[in-house]
């Protein structure tokens, strides 16, 4: 496809989805990095990591997003006796027939919402890493593929560690993006709480189809990377990996462990979703540093020194951003 119809095209498409933002916002104030990181995963099909404390919006605005594009939706609150039956389903006893038939469970649907994902034991964990990295389910000695689209939307609590279970670093690796859910500034307080001193609760109207975001998520992977901007990407992953040799001596003894290449292959869809939402063909530089900070601060491991010093993930990714040279 040439790039100038690939842009009409792109055009056309993002202003459908630019639709939904202007539903979701009659709900949700503020909180842009989050709902674009919602909406740039379900256009490519990566999975969300929301952290943030509580009352941030973070289930509202799923709920919101899944009502606005005629999604199906469940969610699961993730406690310590969760058992993974309770997530995939499980095999009953039919006295009638004298056989076992398969009962699914709630993840058999098109967006999952993972509530406190981190406060679930192994077991269910290892349920979720299948059907987030495989997109099936095993119920019994069967497998079961999930509806497409299929999204994991995770949120945990950054503060309250208290009997919870870390994700182990395989499955942070499979979440696409993590979000930083901030509060919001003091304009959107405010209309946050103007907007309460009326009881109409705004109607939430479906404007894109399953079959919309389907045609949509072909599009996006059309985007047009240029072999610079390819290079630039992988760049920046190798300079997470081997800092010394990039150059950033300094990050050496901070970073234990650098971005796998499921990190470059999520840097470049990420970066062709976020071309999309700005309606381009093309991705640009921009795109990439945009969503770096989404798409690597969970997958930089840090070293004992580095949390010593009190350095962050994300102060590790803008040193590398602000080192390696723009094409």
């Amino acid at each position: 496809m040439q790039i100038e119809q690939l842009n009409r095209d792109i055009e056309k498409e993002a202003q459908i989805v630019k639709s939904v933002l202007q539903e979701v916002s009659k709900v949700i104030v503020g909180q842009k990095e989050m709902v674009d990181s919602i909406l740039m995963g379900l256009l490519t099909g990566g999975h969300v990591l929301l952290e943030g404390l509580p009352g941030l919006a973070k289930t509202l605005t799923i709920a919101t997003i899944a009502r606005a594009t005629s999604l199906g939706f469940q969610r699961i609150q993730f406690t310590p006796d969760l058992l993974p039956s309770d997530l995939v389903g499980t095999m009953i006893f039919n006295q009638k027939t004298n056989e076992f038939t398969a009962k699914k469970g709630p993840i058999f649907t098109n967006i999952v919402l993972a509530d406190e994902i981190n406060r679930a034991p192994a077991k269910v964990q290892s349920a979720l890493l299948e059907a987030m990295a495989e997109k099936q389910v095993t119920i019994g000695d069967t497998t079961y593929p999930l509806d497409m689209p299929f999204l994991v939307l995770a949120t945990q609590n950054p503060i309250e560690q208290e009997g919870t279970y870390p994700l182990p670093e395989a499955q942070m690796d499979r979440f696409m993006f993590k979000t930083l859910v901030k509060y919001p500034n003091r304009q959107e307080e405010m209309m946050i709480l103007e907007g309460l001193s009326t009881d109409a609760v705004p109607s939430i109207s479906s404007m894109i189809q399953r079959d919309d975001v389907l045609r949509i998520r072909k599009l996006v992977n059309q985007v047009y990377i240029d072999t610079k901007i390819k290079n630039y990407i992988v760049e920046l992953i190798f300079a997470t990996r081997q800092p010394r040799e990039m150059g950033l001596r300094k990050l050496e003894s901070l970073i234990q462990i650098g971005g796998s290449p499921r990190a470059t292959l999520s840097l470049a869809r990420a970066s062709r979703a976020h071309a999309f939402l700005k309606g381009r063909g093309y991705v640009t530089t921009d795109d990439v540093k945009a969503i770096a900070y989404l798409v690597l601060r969970h997958r930089i491991l840090l070293t004992y020194e580095a949390e010593a010093e009190d350095v962050s993930s994300d102060e590790v990714v803008s040193e590398v951003l602000n080192h390696i040279e723009v094409p």
